[in-house]
């Protein structure tokens, strides 16, 4: 493929990459404003819920379709489900229309991330390959600070509708430009196709259920949802084995370097995402700053975890990718320490010290993870296995998120019994806005009580954290070498 044809592919993958990780600060954002015009807040929640169920359910299942059909094809179909989605959800005249468009937004999106990581994988080498996670990390990095700006600007200046039209202009370049621009091999359109139905749907309701019950974790209908999903991929794994073309290769689990990576994604995303998903509310909560404040309390993890993955994927060329991974786990924990040390004295520049330290973290254990199991999969599971580290970040995501909120809650309910309140007459809104003639004294002793809950929630974090550097110690020992035009992977057991 000519380099002309590398660049706009890469353009397009670039535009994927930025609308991906662009579109939750941007609907956050909005969700007041439509929340007012629309109504349903007692349905709020379910915008975010409803688009992460169908993105991270569909997220393997695109990978393995993928590997089958081609990329181009997949990658499409992908782009072009998330604009009609995101087309829909402008037009939404109700909380529930906008509720179920945001699912089909989110069945495309399960695809856009996921297959331009493996256009990246499958156009690039090694050295080049690593270079484009720098890239990769940098979009994503530049649109975590500007789309709360970009959704604040659309809101006030336009219309809610529009944050999600928005999408429209550089959705519809990025397909043209792939669409166009990318050569299929022709293995790819001459092989046999053979689609795994029966381990398709037993992957789609598992995942969908295991979902389910992590989002509805603390209360009686969660144990039936997870039990479910436990039984429905224990079925997976029987039919899995028995399937000529299985959706999920379950050989790829003999490879240590693969159950190291997926286990790293789900530890080091139940720590990462299960911690940022609340320190907003402590920033805002206990120290006492405004939203916005707490909004750009996260900006130095954002940048720090950029800086970090674009020095990684240059770094990962040069040293043993185990010492690089075992470095990146190390921060993260120290980081994931430091939180649990939080307090009502805490100031807002030391949170920021502390969650850059696991932006760091992350920023260079993700790339070495993902540039390593690229480079070792065959091109025929490339797609699989690039879409399983995603999923797998997702899922450990997922359950932080959940297992800290229920945790944060019935601790929080606890320390305000014995301090003589009545729990139903408290909400965190009362801890953020207080009602002007509230006693002093009460607001510093719901602002204490939070405090307190949440710095023993992140202790929960830092267990993930930990057992992941544990993890991370049975990375093989492995350098890059440049053997003849290629790059490969020379293991060095110990």
């Amino acid at each position: 493929m000519s380099q002309t044809r590398i660049n706009i592919i890469t353009a397009g993958i670039v535009l994927s990459i930025f609308l991906a990780s662009m579109e939750g600060t941007v609907v956050a954002t909005a969700m007041p404003s439509i929340v007012a015009q629309l109504g349903g807040l007692s349905i709020y929640s379910w915008v975010f819920s409803i688009y992460m169920l169908a993105s991270t359910t569909t997220v393997p299942i695109y990978g393995k379709v993928s590997d089958l059909f081609g990329r181009k094809k997949v990658y499409t179909f992908a782009m072009g489900l998330f604009l009609i989605g995101s087309v829909l959800c402008g037009m939404a005249s109700s909380m529930e229309s906008l509720i179920l468009f945001r699912a089909i937004q989110g069945l495309g999106a399960g695809g856009v991330l996921p297959m331009a990581l493996t256009v990246i994988g499958e156009l690039f080498s090694m050295e080049k390959r690593a270079k484009m996670q720098g890239l990769v990390s940098s979009v994503w990095g530049v649109s975590s600070v500007i789309g709360p700006l970009i959704g604040g600007f659309l809101v006030d200046q336009i219309s809610w509708q529009w944050v999600f039209y928005i999408n429209l202009i550089p959705g519809t370049l990025a397909i043209v430009c792939v669409w166009f621009a990318w050569i299929d091999q022709k293995s790819e359109l001459t092989k046999k196709v053979r689609l795994d139905i029966a381990g398709t749907i037993l992957l789609t309701l598992g995942v969908l259920s295991l979902l389910l019950g992590l989002n509805e974790l603390g209360t009686p209908i969660s144990f039936w949802f997870i039990l479910c999903a436990i039984l429905l991929l224990l079925s997976l794994i029987y039919v899995e084995k028995r399937s000529e073309d299985p959706i999920m290769p379950l050989k790829l689990f003999g490879d240590r370097l693969f159950v190291v990576a997926i286990l790293h994604g789900i530890l080091a995303g139940w720590a990462m995402f299960g911690s940022l998903s609340y320190i907003p509310l402590f920033v805002q909560g206990v120290i006492g700053t405004t939203a916005t404040q707490a909004g750009i309390s996260l900006t130095p993890m954002s940048l720090s975890w950029t800086l970090a993955s674009i020095l990684g994927g240059r770094m990962v060329l040069r040293m043993n990718f185990r010492h690089m991974a075992l470095i990146g786990m190390s921060m993260l924990t120290v980081g994931s320490f430091l939180m649990t040390t939080i307090g009502v004295e805490s100031t807002q520049l030391s949170v920021m010290f502390f969650t850059s330290l696991m932006g760091v973290g992350m920023g260079l254990t993700i790339p070495v993870f993902m540039i390593i199991i690229q480079t070792t999969v065959s091109r025929n599971v490339l797609g699989t296995a690039t879409s399983t580290i995603q999923f797998s970040r997702s899922m450990g995501g997922t359950i932080g998120v959940s297992i800290l909120g229920v945790f944060l809650s019935s601790r929080l309910a606890k320390l305000l019994l014995s301090s003589g309140y009545d729990i139903g007459s408290v909400s965190l809104n009362s801890i953020i806005n207080p009602k002007p003639g509230t006693e002093p004294s009460i607001s510093e002793s719901l602002r204490g009580a939070l405090a307190v809950s949440m710095a023993e929630m992140f202790y929960i974090a830092l267990g993930a954290a930990a057992i992941g550097l544990i993890v991370v110690f049975f990375t093989p020992n492995g350098k890059i070498t440049q053997l003849s035009q290629s790059k490969s992977i020379t293991v060095i057991d110990n």
